[in-house]
Order: C-alpha cells, then sequence, then structure tokens
C-alpha cells in the first residue's frame, strides 16, 4: 500500500489533502495513512481520534500521521496517542521537504518505533507570512469541478473560533500565480473552477497594492475567457468589494450562488462573537446582490446555541433564513473550544445546543423545498458530476443518468425529489 488520505473539515482541507497525497508519494512514503484533521469543532477532533485507533486496529503495520488544524491546535494530544507515529503542522503538510523528512525518520526508526521527541513537527503557523500556489498535476483530466486555493489564514479573532490559532494570519496567492493556475486547469479540461480559502474576502491584503477579491476574479474571467464556470466558496459579506459586486452583476461565467458566513441574525449575539455585521448588514447585502443577480442562490453558516443566546436571539437567527432567502444552511451546533473567548462565557445546555440545531436544519430544509419547488419548468445550465448527479448554476443538486461527467447541459427541470431536482 502507498499513501491514504482520511479527510475531515472542510472543502480546503479536501483541496489540501491532494497536495499531501501528491507529496507524501513523491517522498516515498509507504504503507501510511494521513489523518488530515479538522479542529472547528469538539466532535471533529473526537472523529479524527476515533479513526485513529479504528485504522490502527485494522492495520496495525501502517505507519500514521495526523496533521491539519487540529494537530496545529493540539499536537501534545495527538502525540500521546500510541497508535499515532507522527504529528505534523498545517503549513507544514503542504511542503514536500515536510514529507521527506518524515519518510527518512520512519527509516530511521524501522524496528525501533519512533521516540516521543521526534513524533512533533509542528512549527509557529504565525510565523508564516507567505502562501505559495499549489497547482495539482494530480487532478484527473476533464474532473468536472476543481477547488485552486487562492488564500489561507484569518486576521479576525470571532470569540467561538480556533482556526485562526490552526491556519495562521491571512495571507494570499499572486493574482498572477492564481490566474495561471486556473488557465493550466482549464487548458486539462475542467469545466469549473472554485476559488477556496480560510477568509476569501480577506484576499490580497498582505499583496503589493492591496487588491481585493472583487479584482482577482475579474482577472481570472478577463485573461481565460475559455473558462466555463466560476465560483467562490464561503464569503464574509461585509468584505465583498465594489468590483465583486460588479462582477456578480456583469458576468454569467460566474455562477449565481454565494455562501456566507452569517453565523447569528442577533445583534447582541453577533457583538459576542467578534463579528463585523449586524443583522441589518446581512439582510442589506442579500437584498442589493438579488438586486443584481435576481436568480442568484444564498448558502450560510449559522451557529446554534451560542453561549448566552435566549430563545428570542435563536428566533431571530432562524427568521434570518426567511429575510435573507437562504437555500442552503449550513447549521453548526455550538462547540466550546479551550482557549477561545467565548469558552469563558456563561454556557447553554447540551441538550438546548442539540436541540436548537434541529429547528434551525429543519428551517434549512424548508427553505430548501421552496427553492426546489421554484424551479419546475426552468431551463437550467446543469454541470455532469458523475453518472446520477450534476449541479445547475445555483448549486442545486439534479438527479441525471447516463450522461458523461464534465459537460454542461442545458436541461428543462421538471420537478423534484425534496432533496434534487429532477429533469
Amino acid at each position: 500500500m502507498g499513501v491514504e488520505i482520511v479527510t475531515f473539515g472542510c472543502r480546503l482541507n479536501a483541496f489540501e489533502s491532494e497536495v499531501i497525497a501528491r507529496e507524501a508519494e513523491r517522498a516515498g512514503l509507504i504503507d501510511t495513512v494521513v489523518i488530515n484533521s479538522c479542529a472547528v469543532t469538539n466532535e471533529a477532533v473526537a472523529q479524527a481520534r476515533q479513526s485513529i485507533r479504528r485504522i490502527k486496529r485494522e492495520r496495525p503495520e501502517s505507519r500514521i500521521v495526523v496533521t491539519g488544524c487540529a494537530a496545529q491546535t493540539q499536537a501534545q494530544m495527538f502525540a500521546g496517542m500510541a497508535e499515532v507515529d507522527r504529528v505534523l503542522g498545517n503549513d507544514d503538510k503542504m511542503r514536500g521537504e515536510a514529507w521527506r523528512a518524515t519518510r527518512l525518520a520512519f527509516d530511521a526508526a524501522a524496528g525501533f518505533g519512533i521516540g516521543q521527541s521526534e513524533k512533533v513537527a509542528v512549527a509557529d503557523i504565525m510565523a508564516v507570512r507567505e502562501m505559495a500556489p499549489h497547482l495539482l498535476d494530480g487532478f484527473k483530466a476533464g474532473l468536472p469541478r476543481v477547488f485552486v486555493q487562492v488564500q489561507n489564514g484569518c486576521d479576525h479573532r470571532c470569540t467561538f473560533c480556533i482556526i485562526p490559532y490552526g491556519r495562521g494570519n491571512s495571507r494570499s496567492v499572486p493574482m498572477g500565480a492564481v490566474v495561471a493556475q486556473v488557465r493550466a486547469l482549464v487548458e486539462r479540461g475542467h469545466a469549473e473552477i472554485v476559488l477556496t480559502g480560510v477568509d476569501l474576502t480577506s484576499y490580497g491584503a498582505d499583496l503589493p497594492g492591496a487588491p481585493k477579491l472583487g479584482q482577482l476574479v475579474k482577472q481570472i474571467l478577463r485573461h481565460v475567457p475559455e473558462l466555463k464556470r466560476l465560483r467562490i466558496s464561503s464569503i464574509d459579506s461585509i468584505e465583498a468589494d465594489r468590483d465583486l459586486l460588479d462582477v456578480i452583476a456583469d458576468d454569467e461565467r460566474l455562477m449565481p450562488h454565494l455562501h456566507l458566513s452569517l453565523q447569528s441574525g442577533d445583534d447582541l449575539v453577533l457583538k459576542r462573537m467578534k463579528r463585523r455585521h449586524s443583522r441589518s448588514d446581512a439582510i442589506a447585502f442579500c437584498a442589493q446582490v438579488r438586486r443584481l443577480r435576481p436568480d442568484i442562490a444564498f448558502g450560510a453558516d449559522i451557529i446554534a446555541g451560542f453561549p448566552t443566546e435566549t430563545e428570542e436571539m435563536f428566533a431571530r437567527s432562524r427568521d434570518l433564513v426567511d429575510e435573507c432567502d437562504l437555500t442552503f444552511l449550513h447549521v453548526f451546533p455550538y462547540s466550546k473550544r479551550p482557549g477561545t473567548p467565548a469558552a469563558r462565557m456563561p454556557q447553554l445546555a447540551g441538550g438546548l445546543i442539540k436541540q436548537r440545531a434541529k429547528r434551525l436544519r429543519a428551517a434549512g430544509e424548508a427553505a430548501l423545498r421552496r427553492r426546489l419547488g421554484s424551479e419546475t419548468g426552468a431551463i437550467r445550465e446543469i454541470l455532469v458530476e458523475s453518472a446520477t448527479q450534476g449541479r445547475t448554476e445555483h448549486f442545486i443538486p439534479v438527479a441525471i443518468s447516463g450522461e458523461t461527467p464534465g459537460a454542461v447541459l442545458s436541461l428543462k427541470i421538471t420537478g423534484h425529489d425534496s432533496a434534487r431536482l429532477m429533469v
């Protein structure tokens, strides 16, 4: 066996797992399982630990390397697990030399085991200042949708969030390098490119001239005219710039789907979260974008059960689903993360948090069904993802059959099954 990657967490982690697989294999590692962990919730960390124990039981001869955000923030905890052979930092995991050093450490320890002091190879993530582009020559030609990482880290310090301590401060890939990556991927036959990052709308603040995300999007669309579809992942609406709004309105190749980092619909909770937008800001942004692109679909992250949240505060979050006309809801039950300011605030009971998350998900499911119902009779441009599913411009799943992955088809929507559109 060569290298197997087990990925937890966000789309950015999924992209980075592709880089890890390439670099670990180039380094010559064999019979190795890499856990690319997530730290956003306690549950995500627990799932990583459970996977480590299960993998070691099933494959006792395999080496286990743990990396990702949880490895960066809780390195000693993972190093203390007997099943773990090495803990690799979140910046190091993207570097070939770190994987070569890991192979050398494994070779030197063959038959003797890895010493505790040699297990941890985790550098100070806050000292990382630059970001290199990572073009994946490992992407299969013609794969329908691929990701391009343009930004990493976060300069903000939301009171509930551990991620800046796992990812470091914000840093960006220069625009020219991003455009070159996109052009190369389009030449390989990829129909849709997704720009991804930890805090995407902070893109460019660390680059000469401080370009913004909207400028980057315009440059991509201008200089890669062959690109069929460009999509951007989660954004902070308060940081959306004028160029981004212009391109949403003017270029149909930018897909009409935005995922927003809203987190709450109550102003006092937002203040305690140390967010930079208000409830009215969120509603106004959605209304403004809908005027520019009337058919746009919005998704959003919302946390249920943040410390001090009352029933009335929660209701304002639930009402935001309708007031912003959200289609896709990503609900996070609040998770107390040690070392964050929110962990020191008065906490809600776990059962209440779960109950509110369930109610919020129900509101999201109802919103999705409404959007699915409104699509009947529409002609949509559908990117074929697999033999059984595609996605519309609005990222709505569509049940299909017998089509070629990577094709973009103009099809009429005939109905839905409460989860996907039908053609």
